[in-house]
């Protein structure tokens, strides 16, 4: 048996997810119009349906996101959606919220979203001893860590991010947005507060850095980890990135297709989990879209330099550099002829502040070589002597490439399943047998009187051509072949019908042979919760989670951040990105270091951005990072109103 492995792509819409299908993706996730982490990102049920009709042709699958908590008046309409779902063809739901396991769900298998913080063994054998068939690991997780996982849930499948934006805390475990905005993360709403930039104090109130986007990450990159991913148990690898647009997600989609099918390739004891082959029209090249720069974050252990703190925005990829400025343009050395500079690019700079600008190209001229004339494109009242140092000798980067965004706004992949196809004789006339790479088959009769060709090597010829133009079919001849006695004269029209009906059979045949995703059966009695005492962290927000909480042991149960009863001082954002090891300032960087070791302490830091001020303390056991502040007044104010019928008041 092959070990399946499974690459996840996101879709903000159906016709996202249709592409990503197209372009290799073994699985979707989708937002429903409700209760998704991504709010903004929300899909119809039917459309839901038209993704999955599409995906199952392939034997993807398509996976729901129902991964915020929800408030007790919410969970009818959540399990009434669960039961849409599931008629609509939907293949698993990605859930967060416990409640739901204790409402009347269908028959769907569950997936533990990532908002649920699984960092430790004993958190994933809960969650699949409770019901989960497959869990989205933390980000945060080295392979030792993710060995130890699978060891002790050996059958559950591991899922993990191998591309795309990295929130910077825990996931589910950052309270900053709702504290600064109302807007919760853990309701899809996130403000993206830790995108700002902020100045570091010491704890002696001194500027350590000021104004850097300390909190903001790069974004995730495993390209180069995929196999040894493999190996430590990960069989589903996600691609962050439901508000991505389609040309990103067919560029992402389409590299790790190629790259796991270049492992495939060497290891055939590994498989992808759907059916198909890709062919791309283009070549896959992840830096083209947004991007902050790559990391691969803790994967192979703790990093320096894993930090956007620069910029939180797409610097883009290198281009050029400013040979000339003129009064209202300037000239653009390339240093490559074959590189085009488009109207309608956008390009950027760094400024002397370390200061990303940019200006989109209105037009660009070519002056030979690997020389390019720029009239940039500046928006009402601008002026060009505006664009902040912009000198001859700046390094020019281009982030909107107008020639790679025609190239894949037009179809781009084709899929193809390789099927073999046998016309044989039977006393009635003949028989059509298709069977695909997987093994599944059907078979169409021919009735017609045997009339032998006058041509027989032509006639032979001519069938097996006929049957071959599989065109915008999803399948593909590998192999056409006659099992008769003599070639026969078979007309064209006849041959035609015959394979239009074969596909049809097989389509139906496949159709037929996919079966649901299995529903784990929880463990009985219920298994303890590996703690008896759960705080704010733990995003308890209705009764019926509460109960399931206590149905598994717990004894103190306290009501999530956004129930408003922490109102004092509180971690926000428990993170292991750790703001003093990235400014070297880390005890542990010291060690050993004349003249500096035990000098350098873990006291605590402060973070500025106007007038908010958070404070940075740092548990350097666990090696994380706690972003300390309260709930804004504001926030209270306005928010309190909103129905929560949970622990109004703590017992």
């Amino acid at each position: 048996m092959k070990t399946r492995i499974e690459l996840l792509a996101p879709a903000r819409d159906a016709d996202i997810g249709i592409e990503a299908v197209n372009h290799g993706a073994d699985a979707v996730y989708i937002g429903a119009d409700r209760f998704g982490a991504r709010d903004k990102a929300g899909n119809s049920v039917a459309d839901i349906a038209r993704l999955a009709a599409h995906a199952h042709r392939y034997g993807s699958r398509i996976f729901v996101t129902l991964n915020t908590i929800l408030r007790d008046d919410e969970l009818e309409g959540a399990r009434a959606l669960t039961w849409e779902l599931y008629e609509a063809g939907a293949d698993a739901l990605i859930v967060q919220d416990m409640g739901l396991l204790e409402l009347d769900l269908p028959p769907i298998q569950l997936h533990a979203s990532t908002q649920t913080d699984i960092r430790t063994p004993e958190k994933a054998r809960f969650l699949q001893d409770v019901g989960f068939s497959q869990m989205v690991l933390a980000r945060e997780l080295d392979l030792k860590q993710i060995r130890a996982i699978k060891a002790v849930v050996p059958d559950a499948h591991l899922e993990f991010f191998v591309h795309g934006a990295l929130c910077v805390a825990y996931s589910g475990q950052c309270f900053i947005s709702h504290a600064m905005t109302g807007r919760s993360a853990n309701r899809g709403s996130c403000s993206q507060e830790c995108r700002q930039p902020f100045t570091v104090l010491d704890a002696a109130g001194r500027i350590v850095a000021h104004d850097k986007h300390v909190l903001s990450l790069k974004d995730n990159d495993q390209s180069a980890n995929l196999e040894a991913l493999i190996d430590a148990g990960i069989r589903s690898l996600k691609i962050e990135g439901r508000y991505k647009d389609m040309a990103t997600v067919k560029n992402v989609t389409a590299h790790y297709r190629s790259l796991l099918d270049a492992l495939f390739e060497r290891r055939p004891e590994l498989a992808a989990s759907s059916d198909g082959h890709c062919r791309f029209t283009f070549t896959p090249e992840p830096e083209q879209g947004f991007n902050r720069g790559g990391t691969d974050y803790f994967v192979n252990g703790r990093k320096e330099d894993i930090g956007a703190f620069d910029s939180p925005k797409h610097a883009g990829m290198a281009l050029g550099t400013v040979c000339r400025i003129g009064p209202e343009d300037f000239d653009l050395d390339t240093g490559d002829a074959t590189r085009v500079v488009n109207n309608g690019d956008a390009l950027t700079w760094w400024d002397r502040q370390g200061e990303l600008q940019g200006v989109p190209v209105n037009v660009a001229t070519p002056l030979g070589g690997t020389r390019w004339h720029i009239e940039p494109n500046l928006s009402k009242g601008q002026s060009f002597s505006a664009l902040k140092d912009l000198f001859p000798g700046t390094a020019i980067n281009r982030n909107r490439d107008m020639a790679w965004e025609r190239l894949l706004a037009k179809p781009s992949s084709e899929r193809r399943i390789l099927v073999d196809l046998t016309l044989a004789q039977t006393r009635e006339g003949f028989e059509l047998t298709l069977k695909d790479e997987t093994g599944v088959s059907a078979r169409v009769p021919l009735p017609l009187a045997h009339e032998p060709a006058r041509d027989a090597k032509q006639a032979d010829a001519q069938v097996k051509d006929a049957l071959a133009k599989l065109g915008d079919t999803i399948f593909e001849a590998r192999r056409v072949r006659t099992a008769w006695r003599e070639p026969f004269f078979i007309p064209a029209s006849k041959l035609n019908a015959l394979r239009r009906e074969g596909i049809a059979a097989l389509e139906a045949a496949r159709a037929s042979a996919l079966q649901r995703l299995p529903r784990a059966t929880p463990v009985k009695p219920p298994v303890p919760y590996p703690e008896d005492t759960l705080s704010y962290l733990a995003n308890i927000y209705n009764a019926k989670a509460a109960a399931f909480y206590a149905r598994h042991g717990v004894k103190v149960i306290g009501a999530a951040y956004e129930s408003h009863e922490e109102l004092g001082d509180v971690p926000l954002m428990i993170t292991k990105h750790c703001v003093r090891f990235s400014l070297s300032l880390c005890p542990k960087q010291a060690k050993g270091v004349t003249g500096v070791q035990g000098t350098v302490r873990a006291e605590p830091m402060t973070l500025q951005h106007g007038e908010d001020r958070f404070e940075l303390r740092f548990d350097c056991k666990p090696c994380e990072m706690h972003v300390v502040g309260r709930m804004q007044k504001h926030v209270l104010k306005a928010l309190k109103a909103e129905p929560i019928t949970f622990y109004r008041a703590r017992s």
